[in-house]
This record gives C-alpha cells, sequence and structure tokens, in this order.
C-alpha cells in the first residue's frame, strides 16, 4: 500500500485542486489529510474512490480520507488540550486499520493520546499524520516508520520533524518527503508491505 498523509493548513493552505495534482502525481492507494475543509468534500467528485471527513470540535476543519479501496471507519474522540478538542479518525481495512491523526501541541499530552489510541487499535495497524511530537514518540510496540527528515517549517525559520508513521506488525518498504507546496507541511509518502 502506497499512502500519503498531509496537513493541508485548512483555510489559507492546500486546495482541492492542490490535493487532486498530489494524487494524480503520486498515485497513492490511501491519502490522509488534517485540517481539511468542506471544500476537499469534492474530491470524489472528481476522482472517485471512497472519502470520509470529520470535523474536530468547534473547528471548521478536521481530518480527511481518501482511498482507491472501501474502508469503514470511527472517531475516537481523544483527552482533549487547553485549546482544541482532538479526535483520531481510524480507518478499518479488515486485516489492519490505520489511525488518521492530528495530536496536540504538549509533549505529554501527545504522547499520552497516541497510548490512547494504541489500545484500541487491532494487531496489524499504523498511526499516522501530524503529531505535533518532537523527539522519540515512546510508544510500546510501535516503529518509527516515517522519514527522518522535516516536515514542517514552523514560520519559515524551525525546521521540525513533525509528521509521523507509526506502525505494529506491518513493514515499511519505503518512506519519502515529498515537495512542500501550498501548506507549511510537506506532505509525506509512506509503503506498507500488507502481506
Amino acid at each position: 500500500m502506497n499512502l500519503i498523509t498531509w496537513n493541508l493548513l485548512h483555510s489559507t493552505g492546500a486546495t482541492l485542486d492542490h490535493v487532486t495534482s498530489l494524487i494524480n502525481t503520486h498515485t497513492p492507494d490511501l491519502l490522509l489529510m488534517q485540517e481539511a475543509t468542506a471544500a476537499i468534500d469534492a474530491l470524489p467528485a472528481r476522482l472517485g474512490g471512497h472519502y470520509t471527513r470529520t470535523v474536530l470540535p468547534g473547528r471548521h476543519h478536521g481530518l480527511a480520507a481518501w482511498s482507491r479501496t472501501p474502508f469503514q471507519t470511527k472517531t475516537l474522540p481523544l483527552q482533549r488540550g487547553i485549546i482544541v478538542r482532538r479526535i483520531c479518525q481510524i480507518l478499518d481495512f479488515e486485516t489492519f486499520a490505520i489511525a488518521n491523526v492530528h495530536l496536540s501541541h504538549g509533549q505529554i499530552l501527545n504522547r499520552i493520546q497516541l497510548r490512547q489510541i494504541a489500545k484500541i487499535l487491532p494487531a496489524r495497524a499504523a498511526i499516522i499524520g501530524d503529531c505535533n511530537m518532537v523527539g522519540a514518540p515512546l510508544l510500546p510496540g510501535f516503529t518509527d516508520s516515517g522519514p527522518r527528515l522535516p516536515t514542517h517549517n514552523a514560520a519559515n525559520r524551525v525546521a521540525l520533524r513533525l509528521d509521523r508513521c507509526l506502525t505494529r506488525n506491518l513493514t515499511p518498504t519505503a518512506a519519502a518527503i515529498l515537495p512542500r507546496q501550498a501548506s507549511d507541511h510537506h506532505p509525506i509518502k509512506i509503503t506498507l508491505n500488507l502481506t
């Protein structure tokens, strides 16, 4: 499975045209998005496939996923931060699951949220997205399988590796950071061996 995760930077970042171009250029089987707005809901009308979007409580943006193959989805409310109430979008592909995340900025809180998600995932799973995490995830049983270079450029001054791919019983065969466009985050691409 080839998958991409991308924080779109909601109102001022990547548009539907940017997302469509990314899919056409890199042909992922699954695209996970954070800070996706209602404008992205037109994606299946353009490209077909299967799509879901879940808005963060009290916000106009949230988590979205587009896939070439069907999946079941559920939403997990996460321990909330001071300002934003966070959720996790869990995509069930029958033999494995993928959690699409945009975690809190607090470096203790986002690790607590990771553990909360890991507890409900099946044996074969991945947690992917904007983890807002600096340093090791400290998540027992999971491997940090994403690219090791910075994925976000804070205020165009500080380069940070915030976007992650954490896997359990899924084998990554490739990971890359894609060119940055329209958003303050680079998309990251991961290939998982599902056999």
